[in-house]
């Protein structure tokens, strides 16, 4: 073994900051005979350094961050602030300086991730980034190099914990989203402005990163379809049951079927209690894998937190320190193709439609001739009378597969019927 220690850079000491240093700490010896050299923590870059860490030596802390990473003796940097920047700079800088960089970084990977390649490449370094994606599951290793020879069709997956847990709780206990997403809270899985999670940012972020690197082409988070969660409501999962099916914030990845673009979306969507990823419980996260020759693989686990995020990024440091030692580069960016990103109104799938409608005779026939007139073939139609006695019904229409323009070109006319009184709620199905 190596007896001259490779240095590692910490930028960010927060929950898992501080979860890498206490591994690297108490597993040096672990982590020294699967690198073939020890590993030692040179620096780690704060905002407060007054605040007290436990079990870090208050010598290595310092708030110049881009001192430390120009440092030059400095062999890899482990970047967990987050955000654009000043991220975006520290990496691009330690590259200029000699060292590789491990991420879990998806805002910056989905916005900027083929420049940051680029520099890597410029400058014979490394870019992992497990940790960006689904927390300590094993997914982008996979995906970039055990799925290399294969072809990757679909990715569809859930990839944000909170979001999950929201979905689950409504599914299980009836709650409301606002009820779920207060427990959620108190329990810690949702932040205290859990915007990003809720609208789907996170989940945005992350199906851009997924998409890239299953399809080989460049898809940056502007190219991500994204709706939120905030309007599922209870009803949304009596129907969702009615059909067999549970609701979930799904991460879809998608290569048209002549192979000529792919498209990337996240949004609320019904799937059949039998498809694997109905089970998914919790803050528990899973991708589901379609491809040619592996078929179907599905992948599961933590996808958050301190400790599961913080050992993704400790596999991604002891691969980036073994190729250091070998004086050799893992793999690089993969976008080789260059599939064009097709628009939302390409997609197609099934949709579920719940409408509230005057209770007279015709209104089906109207309906229905409207769905006709946009090219969308209904497979069932439920109509249930009002118990309030306001003269309204509610009408719940499933389609065949459908493209997503001529949906909203459906839902767009139907609005305009005067037998229509508003469109309760659209889902699409997924997973079937």
């Amino acid at each position: 073994m190596r007896t001259r220690p490779l240095k590692v850079a910490l930028l960010g000491c927060g929950v898992v900051g501080s979860e890498v240093a206490r591994i690297m700490t108490t597993h040096a010896d672990d982590l020294a005979a699967r690198i073939g050299a020890p590993v030692e923590l040179a620096g780690v870059a704060v905002r407060r350094p007054s605040k007290v860490r436990a079990g870090i030596d208050p010598a290595l802390i310092t708030t110049d961050a881009t001192a430390l990473v120009k440092r030059g003796d400095i062999d890899v940097v482990v970047e967990v602030i987050g955000g654009i920047e000043p991220a975006r700079s520290l990496i691009t800088t330690a590259f200029e300086h000699g060292a590789s960089v491990v991420s879990a970084n998806k805002a910056l990977l989905a916005q900027d991730g083929a420049a940051l390649h680029a520099a890597a490449d410029d400058h014979g370094a490394d870019l992992y980034y497990e940790a960006a994606v689904a927390g300590a599951i094993p997914l982008i290793r996979p995906l970039r190099e055990s799925l290399a020879g294969d072809k990757v069709n679909r990715v569809l997956g859930i990839v944000n914990g909170t979001t999950n847990f929201i979905l689950d709780k409504m599914d299980s206990t009836g709650a409301g989203y606002q009820e779920a997403l207060d427990e959620a809270t108190a329990l810690g899985y949702a932040e205290a402005d859990p915007t990003a999670d809720v609208e789907g940012f996170d989940a945005a972020a992350k199906a851009a990163i997924l998409a890239g690197i299953a399809f080989h082409t460049r898809v940056r988070l502007d190219d991500v379809y994204r709706e939120g969660m905030i309007e599922v409501t209870a009803a949304d999962f009596a129907s969702a049951k009615a059909m067999g099916c549970t609701i979930k914030l799904l991460a879809i990845c998608e290569r048209a079927a002549d192979g000529g673009s792919v498209t990337a979306r996240v949004h609320p969507a019904m799937i059949p209690l039998t498809h694997p990823l109905a089970s998914v419980r919790g803050a528990y996260n899973a991708v589901f894998v379609e491809s040619d020759a592996a078929g179907q693989l599905m992948f599961y686990g933590p996808g958050a937190g301190g400790a599961p995020t913080a050992s993704a990024v400790l596999g991604d440091l002891v691969a980036v320190c073994r190729n250091k030692l070998s004086g050799a580069t893992g793999p690089g960016d993969s976008a080789y193709t260059q599939l064009p990103v097709s628009p939302m109104g390409e997609v197609v799938t099934r949709y579920h439609i719940s409408l509230d409608v005057a209770d007279k005779p015709g209104v089906l026939a109207q309906v229905a001739t409207v769905f006709a007139e946009h090219g969308v073939s209904i497979d069932t139609v439920r109509q249930q009378g009002r118990l309030d006695g306001g003269g309204d019904a509610s009408l719940v229409v499933v389609t065949h597969r459908a493209s997503d323009a001529s949906l909203t070109g459906t839902v767009e006319a139907l609005r305009n019927l005067d037998t229509v009184r508003g469109v309760a709620s659209i889902m699409r199905v997924e997973g079937e």
